[in-house]
């Protein structure tokens, strides 16, 4: 069974999770262009490594910040948006 660990309730089961998409800037809409725009909507980043996701724990209706290998599918660490990416906040165990 795969774990990840929540930063308000511990490690929890994978069924426990919903994947909320890779963090990315969000443009002001009335300022780019129409391909601009498109281009953010529809283009991801495809390059093997580690990437700065958003997970939602549904238990608990938390969203946070998981930074994980998408190589091996290891997560690296989690926190919460709030407290940024701390060396010690939300860390797996």
């Amino acid at each position: 069974m795969k774990i990840i660990h929540c930063p308000v309730n511990g490690p929890r089961p994978l069924q426990e999770f919903h994947y909320g998409g890779e963090v990315r800037d969000e443009p002001d809409a009335g300022a780019v262009s129409d391909e601009q725009w498109a281009d953010y909507v529809f283009s991801r980043s495809g390059e093997p490594g580690v990437k700065v996701e958003w997970w939602y724990h549904i238990a608990s209706g938390t969203w946070f910040i998981a930074e994980r290998d998408i190589v091996s599918d290891e997560f690296i660490r989690t926190y919460l948006y709030t407290d940024g990416p701390s060396a010690t906040a939300g860390s797996n165990p």
